[in-house]
């Protein structure tokens, strides 16, 4: 799936970060969401190596990186943390500054590397995500019911760990399925690796560690650099699945506009959430268009 790539194990942060990376030209950092590994970038990293040293982490707790106890504060696995992670590795890897794409969790990362290293990040697309701090101060029951897993995987610790480790494949599949097509449009190999990992329970909890993390120390962060008038500087992309929860129930570009100053494009490709599985072609198209250009 990711042939001509490099899999490697790197220690930064005090945590091991499984990658792959290969490719030549300018870096590009691609991060991928929940559920997910570095796979879920599988039908676009290659093609993407043509132009750029593409770089395809497993963010901690995901995949096979680290999974570090999230503490009572849950700051490990916070946003902060994940994106000083990323910027440690691509230092390790010999590149500074970089360009960078993430798709959900993956993109809120982003996010908070634009605020906390604007000097490394060159540009930047956010992948069908908009910001924590708007989402969880404009609560609406549409979202709610989209991104019902928020509210149920935020609860203290064990409580969703034991419900979803008692059928992973089962919530994994589900929670992937929200349209008609299930989950047909994934690769089986990359899909299978999805379901191994969730399988590992301390995967699981470090998944819900994320999500207590965004509606903690992530939403005080959010709101202190919010309040600061601190904004993502860099160019930006949005790209964002037309039937999906961003499409359907709210103006990205405007929700946007009040955290970053510089969004020099959009563009809504047809697929729901998972926008570079589901539309690979059009997420192709788009990226290089922008970070080519």
């Amino acid at each position: 799936m990711m042939e001509g790539s490099k899999k490697e194990t790197l220690h930064v942060n005090g945590v091991d970060i499984v990658l792959r990376h290969g490719g030549k030209g300018p870096p590009l950092l691609l991060m991928h969401g929940n559920p997910f590994t570095h796979l879920s970038w599988n039908r676009v990293a290659p093609d993407l190596a043509q132009r750029f040293t593409v770089v395809t982490p497993d963010l901690r707790g995901y995949g096979d990186s680290s999974k570090p106890d999230g503490g009572a504060d849950h700051y490990a696995y916070s946003f902060r943390e994940m994106g000083k992670d990323m910027v440690e590795l691509m230092k390790k890897l010999g590149f500074g500054t970089f360009s960078a794409a993430g798709h959900d969790r993956g993109a809120r990362v982003l996010h908070r590397m634009c605020l906390d290293y604007p000097e490394a990040i060159n540009k930047a697309c956010f992948v069908d995500m908009l910001p924590q701090h708007h989402l969880l101060n404009n609560v609406t029951f549409n979202w709610g019911k989209f991104s019902w897993h928020w509210f149920f995987m935020i609860q203290p610790t064990p409580y969703p760990e034991t419900m979803i480790n008692n059928d992973p494949e089962f919530f994994l599949r589900k929670k992937l399925s929200k349209t008609d097509k299930g989950t047909s449009f994934f690769v089986p190999e990359a899909l299978n690796e999805y379901i191994r990992c969730i399988k590992n329970p301390r995967t699981v909890y470090a998944m819900c560690e994320d999500y207590r993390a965004t509606v903690s120390c992530d939403l005080e962060m959010d709101t202190a650099d919010f309040n600061a008038g601190r904004r993502v500087r860099c160019p930006t992309f949005l790209l964002w699945g037309a039937t999906g929860g961003v499409g359907r129930n709210h103006n990205a570009k405007e929700v946007w506009s009040k955290y970053a100053t510089d969004i020099v494009g959009t563009h809504a490709a047809p697929a729901g959430h998972y926008v570079q599985e589901e539309a690979p072609k059009e997420t192709l198209k788009a990226m290089l268009e922008f970070f080519a250009d």
